[in-house]
């Protein structure tokens, strides 16, 4: 590749991923009934109710499940997908556009959370974070998903040990699609 399609493809990727994640986010903010008062939250709100909200005059929710931003997700992360394959210059058939749209989208789901538990990890070293709308918010994803974890693990007093459980966990995962091709 020429230095145009590298820095084209560079740009598609960070830019179409940063909107995904938003609405990823948004999506998870909803199905984990996050507080939509916090300031992160109005953030991700007003980036994504551009796209979002004429896409839920046509599709509702179901149930809990905003459906219009799984369909949002998906639709971008084809979108983004066509167009590396237009700026590469590669042939593929629709099934690999579609295969590649739904397993791009698990991973970034994957990435997200493996990214906000690292950072939760991080600010947890930094003295008292209570009040910080990142803190919350953060809380507010990955307990869903530490809760089982923290069940099955015994208790060692001040060390919560199922952020990193939870850590490999979503690598093996990761490591799984990579093997089979399925993930970035």
């Amino acid at each position: 590749m020429n230095a145009l399609q590298n820095v084209s493809v560079f740009l598609i990727e960070t830019l179409f991923s940063m909107y995904i994640s938003a609405v990823i986010l948004r999506f998870l903010l909803a199905l984990v009934r996050a507080n939509f008062y916090n300031p992160i939250s109005q953030f991700i709100v007003k980036i994504t109710n551009p796209l979002l909200v004429p896409l839920r005059r046509i599709i509702p929710p179901v149930g809990k499940i905003d459906s219009a931003a799984v369909v949002l997700a998906l639709g971008l992360t084809a979108v983004k997908a066509l167009l590396l394959i237009g700026v590469r210059g590669i042939n593929a058939d629709a099934l690999s556009i579609v295969l590649y749209t739904v397993f791009d989208l698990i991973s970034a789901v994957i990435h997200l959370y493996i990214f906000i538990l690292i950072v939760q990890a991080v600010m947890s070293w930094f003295g008292n974070n209570y009040g910080n709308p990142m803190v919350d918010l953060f809380h507010s994803l990955t307990e869903p998903l530490l809760r089982p974890i923290r069940r099955i693990l015994p208790n060692l007093g001040m060390i919560d040990i199922s952020p990193m459980v939870a850590l490999l966990g979503l690598y093996v995962i990761l490591i799984i699609l990579q093997s089979y091709g399925l993930a970035a």
